[in-house]
């Protein structure tokens, strides 16, 4: 029996473009969108021929807005789509409050089609909001991981660029985009025209869904000593159940003594201290980003009473949970 063709290899009239049809969301990221474009129409010019065409819609088909604040004509709103059409949802900032019943509604009936439905950016929450990625694996941008785990249990969250799940598609955001097109483009048209569409791009290292989108743990704080590498993994990977200092140092081969000088010389902070941070760092954005209540968000960050969490929050932000749930809740609704 043959093996199945990779989703983004649609068969259909090799002289007939493949169309893309843009599901343009409020506040839509312009990155992730304008890369997508830009590497469809740098194909059809290193072709020579219109492989690739695409339009625009969204809810309502006149305007969308995206999140710099440029305002998109669209091409027409939520309508019938063909089984060949490859569909990509674009969203950005403020996805919960743009993915709407229509949207959703639309969505689950364009995909019982079987067509290939992709969502870029924060995209992906729409398509897990819609029940399209229940049972798939799928990525999103990492500032969205936290949020995204909590709300979408039946979804194997990655922290890939990108991901291709059968008929699913999604992105991490960014410049990930380009990376899925380039995958897009070199499974319907060939390696070379994709290596020409990078070259173009002057996009030198091209990442596959192996990569991750996130910077590795010595980058991002700019220290390379493996130990403390470790230490923060560690942290990092266990918010909810937090590891004690003593522990963190003995797993790692060294005294708290020596752990506590480390964290001290490079970060210019606490073992402690520093945990509380990414502690609090994603509960602020379980609350930015959800519903949870502050109860629960306290205990999806290893605090085991709803008092200490706002004292160390107050402490830190400089307000209470219950206040800067109020405030995103207040600034949502202008």
């Amino acid at each position: 029996m043959a093996a199945p063709q990779p989703a983004t290899r649609i068969p259909q009239d090799p002289d007939k473009p493949q169309r893309f049809v843009f599901v343009l969301l409020e506040n839509f990221s312009l990155l992730c969108f304008a890369t997508a474009i830009e590497s469809l129409r740098i194909a059809n010019r290193m072709a020579g021929r219109t492989v690739f065409e695409w339009t625009m819609i969204g809810e309502g088909g006149e305007t969308a807005v995206c999140s710099a604040g440029t305002e998109f004509n669209l091409d027409g709103d939520l309508g019938e789509l063909n089984r060949d059409d490859m569909l990509m949802v674009c969203a950005g900032i403020d996805v919960q409050e743009s993915t709407t019943k229509k949207v959703l509604n639309w969505l689950r009936r364009e995909a019982r089609k079987g067509l290939v439905v992709g969502g870029l950016c924060t995209g992906a929450y729409t398509l897990a909001k819609a029940g399209l990625l229940d049972g798939r694996r799928a990525t999103i941008h990492w500032e969205n991981q936290d949020s995204f785990a909590e709300e979408f249990e039946d979804v194997e969250l990655t922290k890939s660029v990108f991901v291709v799940d059968n008929n699913r598609l999604t992105t991490a955001g960014g410049t990930s985009s380009i990376d899925l097109m380039l995958k897009i483009i070199a499974d319907q048209q060939g390696e070379d025209l994709a290596n020409a569409v990078a070259d173009q791009l002057i996009y030198s290292s091209i990442r596959t869904d192996q990569d991750t989108q996130r910077l590795s743990v010595p980058t991002r704080i700019g220290v390379r000593h493996p130990k403390l590498s470790l230490v923060i993994q560690m942290m990092e990977t266990n918010i909810e159940d937090p590891i004690s200092p003593s522990i963190l140092a003995q797993d790692v081969g060294m005294s708290t003594r020596q752990l506590e000088r480390l964290f001290r010389r490079y970060l210019n902070r606490s073992p402690k201290r520093y945990y509380m941070e990414l502690r609090l760092q994603k509960a602020r954005n379980l609350l930015m980003q959800t519903d949870m209540s502050v109860i629960n968000v306290a205990l999806a960050c290893g605090f085991a009473s709803p008092s200490h969490f706002s004292k160390c929050y107050r402490a830190h932000y400089n307000t209470t949970p219950y206040r800067e749930r109020g405030s995103q809740a207040a600034r949502l609704s202008i």
